[in-house]
């Protein structure tokens, strides 16, 4: 399986990579993780629990960081193990440039399954994969965002303020 995306993320380049770096951060933001520990330098272990279509397991892995170019990019390669549910294993090559918005984070993503994983076949795998890419990123936008850039929520209503609303205030008129 091959997967490639890029996503904004509201923090800049340094920020972005340390939080990538940090196991506290990342035992938040990857979904079903249990237990994450280690270093960069050393790798990290993880327990990770996950149903993919009718399996349910908990993985226990390893992850290496290589190519390691501070706030700009790093290679991640791992191999979880899930028991009877199979294996998985891959690597993705992770860049972070700056943007308007804070930083761009491409990834390019190879990855095999095995097992019990294998046999759901590839629409199942190649959907759970990019589910859980966009919830990881989802995640580390809550942890890395800002808590509450609107002060208290009560923004000013009136002209020039329409770029600021969402798609939803838009289409509905409600703000």
């Amino acid at each position: 399986m091959q997967m490639s995306d890029q996503k904004e993320i509201a923090a800049d380049p340094a920020t972005v990579y340390a939080a990538l770096l940090s196991p506290e951060v990342l035992k938040a933001c990857v979904p079903g993780a249990q237990e994450v520990t280690g270093t960069p330098e050393d790798g990290f272990e993880a327990t990770v629990t996950q149903k993919v279509g009718p399996v349910k397991a908990t993985f226990k892995g390893q992850v290496a960081l290589s190519d390691m170019v501070e706030n700009e990019k790093l290679t991640i390669s791992g191999e979880g193990k899930g028991g009877a549910a199979g294996f998985a294993k891959g690597g993705a090559v992770v860049t972070l440039a700056p943007s308007e918005g804070g930083t761009l984070l491409s990834y390019d993503v190879e990855a095999k399954v095995g097992g019990k994983l294998a046999q759901l076949g590839s629409r199942i795998i190649d959907g759970f994969a990019k589910k859980m890419a966009d919830q990881f990123f989802a995640n580390l936008q809550a942890h890395l965002g800002p808590q509450d850039p609107g002060g208290d929520g009560d923004a000013p209503e009136g002209e020039g303020n329409d770029e600021k609303k969402g798609w939803f205030s838009k289409v509905t008129g409600r703000g």
